[in-house]
């Protein structure tokens, strides 16, 4: 919305059901690797980018059948908020503290209203597809303690 881009005209993957022959590794032990990665603190946006970097694991959905988001609420390690609305809140706790110190920066306010309505906009469709309960709000002051 507020990105300046014209379009999606990036290259696409290629549609599969099941992993490429050339993976070797088994669905267990990707699994297994995903809730390693996870115990130790790594999102799970880095969990598939190691994943694939280091193992080379194209993509888990295809080898295992399940999303990472899956995997992780299987073994009961899945974070509180989604990947994406925890990374914007993130941010504007971050801009929020940095406007305690910097109270004139109109660039910093406008920024943090920017993210703040991203926020609502991302929760208010996690609520609509069940994801977060009907009665979550965005709080700044709570988000900190969710959030540390």
């Amino acid at each position: 919305m507020h990105s300046g881009a014209h379009g999606k005209s990036e290259s696409k993957r290629p549609i599969r059901s099941k992993a490429p022959e050339w993976v070797k590794t088994r669905p267990e032990e990707i699994s297994d690797k995903v809730v390693e990665l996870a115990r130790k603190g790594v999102s799970q946006s880095m969990i598939g980018m190691s994943l694939r970097d280091q193992y080379g694991i194209p993509l888990v959905r295809q080898s295992t059948g399940k999303k990472i988001s899956q995997i992780l609420k299987e073994h009961q390690i899945a974070p509180p908020l989604p990947q994406d609305l925890l990374d914007l809140v993130r941010r504007a706790i971050d801009l929020r503290r940095h406007l305690e110190n910097n109270k004139k920066d109109l660039q910093a306010k406008h920024g943090l209203v920017r993210i703040e309505s991203k926020i609502h906009r991302l929760s208010d469709y996690y609520v609509r597809q069940g994801v977060l309960p009907r009665d979550w709000k965005y709080v700044p002051e709570k988000m900190v303690l969710i959030v540390r």
